[in-house]
């Protein structure tokens, strides 16, 4: 069994002992029945180095705004920043939101995901692709690196308000920003990532169309470079796409803005078996927060047929980021061989939320059509997508 490959840039070793006190949300759709077992996966995984764990519910989503008219309250932020000397949580579990089924004030408002982003300044999303069995690209290894903060989504762009803007009934107008710092500072993340993995960073850009802001991608990809000896391949998005699926094994690393490393994500975890697998964490300089690639999958909540192994996944490469290094490698090689149907932690097999076939043809949560992924939404910020 090959072991996964390296999600995040190097951290330190494994912890012996101790104790860990980490945020959850069990999210709304499937995330009920698919995020309680991850918290026991990962207590169990934790175990052998005798570290224990406290669990902080946090309170956000549709119940959260019924109780306070927001959707991330106040109070759960500073649960999540800390103030003072509270340094706040290291960490925490999100399970989807559907907010597509919010009342139109709530979704008005940044979904948590989105709001638990900006907040937290989680300006890595790490996402990891490493193929299951009998996915239609068998060979694909690869890590998406995707600057989660700014970029072409502009519903997170403004001080205040979306930066999706109507200008007459007939004319919007989406407002894209790229800063240089935070370029710089996603490219160099990305580069220490690829120096573990062959040494090769792909840069997904346009700059052929957007010369002054995806072109800033280039300019700090190859000052990186020149400071750190990894080699550069810049690649246009639409032909990075297709060869991602003409050719999967050529690309190992890549470094995205925010909707290219969206959409890139989505289609190498498809290409390496489903969504619903597909794991994901947002890092930041303080704190981090596991959440699956995929939606809430309404349609199919509440059937106890929900697959846990994407926010499992997701759960591990956490435990990874904290610097519980042999627990996330136990973690990732135990779901690849047990999280496609089989029974998982502390459950037996048939119970609720535990079932799934993955990427054969089972009820595995996505958005995607096809290869057994179950539809569960369409864009970004206005569906149930833990985007």
């Amino acid at each position: 069994m090959a072991q996964p490959s390296t999600t995040t840039a190097p951290r330190p070793d494994s912890h012996s002992g101790g104790h860990v006190v980490l945020g959850y949300w069990d999210g709304e759709g499937i995330g009920p029945e698919i995020t309680p077992p991850t918290r026991r996966a990962v207590e169990l995984a934790l175990e052998p180095s005798g570290v224990t764990v406290t669990w902080t519910r946090l309170e956000l989503g549709a119940a959260a705004f019924a109780a306070t008219g927001q959707v991330v309250p106040d109070a759960t932020l500073a649960t999540v920043l800390g103030s003072g000397e509270d340094a706040g949580l290291d960490g925490w579990v999100l399970g989807p939101h559907d907010n597509a089924s919010y009342p139109p004030e709530a979704r008005e408002q940044l979904n948590p995901s989105a709001a638990l982003r900006s907040a937290a300044d989680l300006w890595a999303n790490v996402r990891p692709v490493l193929a299951l069995p009998g996915a239609p690209a068998p060979d694909l290894d690869v890590v998406v690196v995707r600057e989660n903060t700014e970029g072409m989504y502009a519903d997170r762009n403004m001080v205040t308000g979306s930066g999706d803007l109507r200008v007459t009934r007939d004319v919007a107008l989406a407002v894209g920003v790229f800063t240089r710092e935070k370029i710089r500072r996603i490219t160099g993340y990305a580069a220490k990532v690829a120096q573990g993995r062959g040494g090769v960073l792909t840069v997904a850009h346009k700059s052929n169309v957007l010369a002054r802001t995806s072109g800033m991608y280039l300019e700090e990809a190859e000052r990186v470079s020149a400071a750190t000896g990894v080699e550069i391949r810049p690649v246009h998005i639409d032909a990075l796409c297709a060869e991602l699926v003409s050719h999967p094994g050529r690309h190992r690393t890549i470094v995205a803005e925010n909707m290219f490393g969206d959409i890139l994500s989505d289609l190498t975890a498809a290409l390496g078996g489903s969504l619903g697998t597909a794991g994901s964490v947002n890092a930041g300089d303080r704190h981090a927060m596991a959440q699956a690639a995929h939606g809430s999958a309404p349609d199919i909540a509440g059937l106890g047929t929900a697959n846990p192994a994407g926010v499992m996944n997701s759960a591990a490469q956490l435990l990874s980021h904290l610097g519980y290094v042999l627990s996330f490698i136990t973690t990732s090689v135990w779901i690849r061989d047990r999280g496609g149907g089989r029974a998982l932690p502390g459950r037996e097999r048939g119970d609720s939320g535990l079932r799934g076939r993955g990427c054969h043809g089972g009820r595995t949560p996505g958005r995607s059509h096809g290869g057994g992924i179950r539809r569960a939404g369409g864009g970004d910020g206005e569906d149930p997508c833990g985007k």
